[in-house]
């Protein structure tokens, strides 16, 4: 009893917070973006984007602890939420939670708005353009000012994200130094995971559609799978 009551609290938090916190995460972005590309900014406007960042990833810190005693979970809380604790760490992947926002909203209509492959793509492009777009900012601030670097515009880091997210890695622009390369190993993770995803999905929809048309079942498609 104890427990459904915590998972009850916790789900009330939650609900109530994810579209605050959805739009803090872009406005977080936003601030970093304008701290990172506009250097030529009076100082004044630099000191408050650096205010936001710091109120907003206090709000982030303020939630997860909140979730964190509402679940009841104790030390158990952080092994059962990694993402939740890596995203507050590097909090530029905190905008990859407003690809929840929509499940939330279909959650309280209790019914689903798109189908299941077309959600994972729909959800895999999102993540692929705000990682992208977090990580040019982050290389590009680490790398346009650094000795023997390639990336000294933001297009260049654009180009560079594109080009790593997709696992494709020409070559012509890469970080060189430590903080770059991180970043790098992300991107290559998450294009990884990303086009699996995508990949995965659009494989499954385009055999459900063939056998559909064939009038037989895809493999691993029982009779009661909705």
């Amino acid at each position: 009893m104890h427990a459904n009551d915590d998972d009850d609290r916790m789900t009330r938090w939650e609900q109530r917070t994810e579209v605050p916190l959805a739009l803090a995460s872009l406005l977080f972005l936003g601030a970093y973006a304008v701290h990172v590309l506009a250097p030529a900014l009076p100082r004044p406007w630099h000191v408050l984007c650096l205010a936001f960042l710091i109120a907003t990833w206090t709000a982030f810190a303020v939630d997860y602890a909140a979730r964190w005693l509402l679940s009841g979970q104790g030390a158990r809380f952080p092994r059962s939420h990694r993402m939740d604790a890596l995203v507050l760490l590097l909090p530029l992947l905190r905008p990859l939670r407003v690809v929840h926002v929509y499940e939330a909203v279909q959650r309280r209509r209790e019914r689903p708005g798109l189908d299941l492959y077309v959600r994972v793509m729909t959800y895999a492009g999102l993540s692929a353009l705000l990682i992208g777009f977090a990580g040019s900012l982050a290389v590009y601030q680490q790398e346009h000012t650094a000795p023997g670097g390639t990336i000294r515009s933001f297009g260049d880091a654009v180009w560079w994200s594109c080009a790593t997210l997709t696992t494709v890695g020409y070559g012509d622009v890469s970080p060189v130094t430590p903080v770059g390369r991180l970043v790098a190993a992300g991107l290559m993770g998450c294009g990884l995971a990303l086009l699996g995803a995508v990949t995965g999905s659009f494989s499954s929809w385009l055999l459900r559609g063939f056998a559909r048309e064939d009038g037989t079942r895809p493999p691993g498609d029982s009779p009661g799978a909705s």
